[in-house]
């Protein structure tokens, strides 16, 4: 026994540095220990035991991931949180916060276990901000969810966290393909969804596909050139329709709410007939698509779906690569 806080059973067939965590929380729900409260160190554990010092660094890190412990250099571990029913604490970084990503963020809380704390993080795309949040959060959580967006080549940045305890989400990644990933195949999202609508497509004489690059993934245009190619469409591939002078018989594909408010007033002025002589499909559903213009079709990936099934994996702590489900949402604007 040590300062009637560490108690350890030679006897006992737990693991030594299960009962040293056992011993720290059941101090906390005796109310023996207290948030602020500093505890033995690890070599008075180590002495005291008899125990090697890597027995007992396995049961601070997990009481530190759980986010029961803090480490204070020079000082020591303190006692952080009295929250002991706390079974994960999840790592989110998401590239940012949009309507879909707000949904696949709720749904995802909503299938959790309820002993799971979650923390949210952003990018923004920026790579110095990626790379830093990744960096500060080692050691701290007990699962890590990462979206990479367009960055290439981070497979050095989230070595840095123990393997088993990542998910990648959103895109397939090469450099990272030994994680559990749930993504969208976006070459053959597209391809197949435009498959569905291949017959309301016949009338027009022209796709249009904008993509300024950027943060909109690549293998989207990809698909679309298969899908044109292999049926005969006319097509197009522009980066903005700024000075675009739109006509009759032509379909576009928008990646972003800002082009299709563009569109949709472009269309309005030259009296275009939204669904009959000129269409347009948005990538990424959302509830406001389903009213606007009388409603605009979209190619989107089921985010309500994602969340739970990024749930389920951090749940089940299984290891696989899932493929999110995708489809076109037929609506008066194709």
């Amino acid at each position: 026994m040590l300062d009637g806080i560490i108690y350890i059973d030679e006897n006992s067939g737990v693991p030594k540095y299960r009962q040293i965590i056992n011993s720290i929380l059941e101090a906390i729900e005796n109310k023996e220990l207290k948030k602020g409260d500093k505890i033995p160190s690890i070599n008075q554990i180590c002495n005291e035991f008899e125990l090697s010092r890597d027995t007992v660094m396995v049961a601070f890190n997990e009481l530190k991931a759980k986010g029961i412990l803090v480490s204070i250099p020079g000082k020591g571990y303190y006692i952080e949180s009295v929250k002991t029913d706390i079974q994960q604490k999840v790592f989110v970084l998401f590239d940012e916060l949009n309507v879909f990503k707000e949904d696949l963020y709720n749904s995802f809380l909503q299938h959790l276990d309820p002993r799971t704390n979650v923390d949210i993080y952003f990018h923004h795309f920026n790579f110095k901000v990626f790379k830093s949040l990744i960096q500060d959060s080692v050691g701290k959580y007990t699962q890590y969810v990462i979206m990479p967006a367009t960055f290439d080549d981070t497979a050095s940045i989230i070595s840095q966290v123990p393997e088993d305890k990542v998910f990648i989400l959103d895109r397939y990644k090469n450099d990272l393909r030994q994680y559990p990933m749930l993504y969208q195949d976006f070459a053959r999202d597209v391809y197949e969804a435009l498959l569905e609508g291949v017959d309301l497509l016949r009338k027009y004489e022209k796709l249009v596909m904008v993509f300024p690059g950027g943060k909109e993934p690549a293998e989207r245009v990809k698909g679309f050139q298969k899908f044109c190619t292999e049926k005969g469409f006319q097509y197009e591939i522009i980066k903005t329709i700024a000075d675009r002078e739109l006509m009759p018989g032509e379909v576009y594909f928008v990646p972003t709410d800002r082009n299709l408010v563009k569109l949709l007033k472009g269309a309005e002025a030259k009296d275009l007939q939204l669904g009959e002589n000129f269409g347009v499909v948005s990538f990424n559903d959302t509830v406001l698509k389903e009213v606007v213009s009388g409603g605009i079709t979209t190619i989107s990936t089921d985010f309500i779906e994602m969340g739970k099934q990024l749930a389920s994996l951090i749940n089940s702590k299984k290891p696989g690569k899932i493929t999110n489900p995708c489809r076109l949402i037929r609506r008066k604007s194709l």
